[in-house]
């Protein structure tokens, strides 16, 4: 974009800012793409005069730190995210799930900006803490994202872009936190989120190996053939043995296995990318690795896999329409391969999601809303659903109402 470009695309920003702080979103509703609008409400409950994000205990931060895998992941790659950082003049943090920043490297001016406004290590960046910007959309909606100047909804960093990706741990497929690149809006450049995508990747596949390897006192399936474990987290073993899988390979597998009929090449490529630029080639190396990974139990024309498949999703299933709702909700661990952008993951996942949801809202068994409440700690409906049905002085009562109190 020319300069005359970007200067007009920040006083269209400020103007829209401008009418949704001084007369609400129907004023602004067209002028914003639908992800800033929704960012601007969930900041509400904060001033947009605000001048420097909260700062979180700095001796709790600093443990954190100290002993998350993110900081070995770092120190791996830190040569290329300096250089990054000193080529650009930009500022390049990393936060955890919560947002808060935990580490940050700054060229020599873009430093000194973000030390006025608590972009520092121990900087909580959440909608909540400091309104809009891109490492909190990126915490929330797991995916990557940019804000440009007068779309922050602190009018203190305006003169602001930031690209933020979030970062996954491969094996689990959990959001560690994101990883965001900040610098003056008047420098813009269409490679900035790519950056931030490539930079994510980078701390991925530098995470310590035992990050990627069995929790301690976790026992493999004993039965033979491969057992998935996806609602919540990420597991794959084959013949009582952990695979370790990167994200993309858990995914192609997760749709291999709700497809056992197999699956053409073109109909896996859209099932996984859906209208995402990625060539047929680059699916068939992830499968051509996975294949090997498998010994060579993955047929082709069509993708099938040739051995025995048991998932978490199967079981949760099957319980369901035995009508065991509580052993349903035990077999559910959360949501579907979290973060995941292969729609007919991201489909079966939210279908997945409703059925149990009906199921405890037509039969809702205290102790599997109670175990639901952990998974969904926002979904009031079920636990009122409960309560409603329960005795006075049922002894899972308190314990519902204190998770409906800690809701609201």
């Amino acid at each position: 974009m020319t300069s005359d470009d970007l200067h007009a695309r920040r006083v269209r920003a400020v103007r829209a800012w401008t009418q949704f702080v001084s007369a609400g979103e129907e004023e602004a509703e067209a002028a914003v793409r639908p992800e800033i609008l929704r960012s601007w409400q969930l900041s509400g409950v904060v001033s947009p005069t605000v001048t420097e994000a909260p700062l979180a205990d700095e001796g709790d931060t600093a443990e954190f730190w100290n002993t998350s895998p993110l900081q070995t992941a770092v120190q791996r790659v830190q040569d290329e995210l300096r250089r990054t950082a000193e080529d650009g003049d930009l500022v390049i943090a990393v936060t955890d799930e919560q947002t808060r920043i935990l580490w940050t490297y700054g060229g020599r001016v873009m430093r000194r900006k973000a030390e006025t406004v608590n972009f520092v290590p121990g900087g909580r960046w959440d909608e909540a803490s400091v309104g809009t910007n891109a490492l909190a959309i990126a915490g929330r909606t797991a995916a990557p994202s940019m804000v440009f100047s007068a779309e922050h909804y602190a009018e203190v960093v305006h003169n602001w872009v930031c690209w933020a990706a979030p970062v996954f741990d491969p094996a689990t497929g959990r959001s560690l936190g994101v990883i965001d690149l900040s610098t003056t809006w008047d420098r813009t450049h269409p490679i900035g989120l790519a950056t931030a995508r490539v930079m994510a990747r980078l701390i991925e596949g530098a995470l310590p190996a035992d990050r990627r390897t069995t929790h301690v006192g976790a026992a493999g399936p004993s039965d033979p053939g491969l057992t998935l474990t996806l609602l919540g987290t990420a597991e794959v073993w084959l013949d009582g043995q952990r695979l370790l899988l990167n994200r993309r390979q858990t995914e192609i597998l997760a749709l291999l296995a709700l497809h056992p009929e197999g699956l053409s090449v073109e109909h896996l490529h859209a099932l996984l990318y859906g209208d995402s630029a990625v060539t047929t080639s680059t699916l068939k190396a992830e499968v051509s690795h996975l294949r090997a990974a498998l010994s060579g139990q993955l047929s082709s024309r069509p993708y099938r896999l040739t051995m025995p498949v048991a998932t978490d999703i199967e079981e949760v299933q099957r319980l369901l329409r035995r009508g065991d709702v509580r052993a349903a909700v035990r077999a559910y661990g959360g949501d579907l391969l979290p973060g995941t952008d292969s729609p007919a993951l991201v489909q079966m996942g939210d279908y997945l999601a409703v059925s149990v949801r009906e199921a405890l809202l037509a039969h809702p068994d205290p102790d599997a809303v109670l175990r639901y409440s952990e998974l969904a700690p926002y979904d009031t409906a079920v636990v009122e659903a409960c309560l409603a049905s329960l005795p006075v002085h049922h002894p899972i009562a308190p314990l519902l109402k204190g998770k409906l109190a800690s809701a609201r």
